[in-house]
């Protein structure tokens, strides 16, 4: 299946060229999009150089600072207008592994969408508090009983999902950012009846650069929650 991995990026420039060398060596089968907010430190003419002389890695460039949830809309679009069969979420920071992305890859084969997942068996994290793992969670535990799936991992960010679903769930509507957009995404799949397949995942925390994620995000997710169980019923 053609594949195509989304990897939204502001200023990531201390991680991005290892990034890239990572991926086209331990990646063969896939492409690499960077969807970029006009980084002011040059992530994306790092990447720009990169694709003139690789086929396998392409930019978007986008104008302006929008946000998590409009960098993978607008990426999704884009894949869909390619043609792409399986569609991957993917951080730039290596909190992401690559052995985990080629583990997800094998699994969609037999799923429509693939979770990676933190809380399930197998799955963890690395270097991070007590506070960070109660909240996270927490989230995915307070997500869980209020949506009515057993999912146990909703706020994650690393994901596969096939073109057929993106198409299915009208992605183009979403409005959610951070952790919401990634809880909607996930029940919207899930309302459709989409098969989904939770595969456990390392997170580790960043190496380089600093965390786009803030306490502000979560509690704005956790009370999108009931706008997406009330909106969707």
């Amino acid at each position: 299946m053609k594949t195509l991995v989304v990897v939204p990026t502001y200023n990531e420039r201390e991680n991005i060229t290892n990034f890239m060398d990572r991926f086209l060596a331990e990646v063969p089968e896939a492409d690499l999009l960077v969807v970029d907010d006009s980084s002011p430190d040059g992530t994306f003419q790092l990447v720009e150089e990169r694709s003139q002389k690789d086929s396998r890695v392409h930019l978007l460039l986008r104008t302006a600072k929008e946000g998590l949830g409009r960098a993978y809309i607008a990426g999704f679009r884009w894949a869909l207008e390619k043609n792409y069969d399986v569609i991957v979420q993917m951080d730039a920071d290596f909190s992401h592994r690559f052995e985990d992305l080629n583990r997800m890859l094998e699994e969609i084969q037999n799923y429509d969408v693939c979770l990676g997942s933190r809380w399930v068996s197998g799955g963890g994290t690395l270097n991070w508090g007590l506070s960070r793992k109660i909240i996270s969670r927490g989230g995915s535990f307070y997500s869980r009983r209020i949506l009515g799936f057993p999912i146990r991992d909703w706020t994650g960010g690393f994901n596969a999902w096939k073109a057929e679903v993106l198409r299915a769930i009208d992605f183009e509507s979403l409005v959610s950012e951070g952790y919401s957009f990634q809880i909607e995404l996930k029940y919207r799949a899930l309302k459709k009846g989409f098969r989904l397949k939770e595969v456990p995942i390392l997170f580790e925390d960043r190496r380089v650069g600093q965390s786009k994620m803030s306490s502000r995000i979560m509690i704005e997710a956790l009370l999108s929650v009931w706008k997406f169980r009330l909106w969707r019923a």
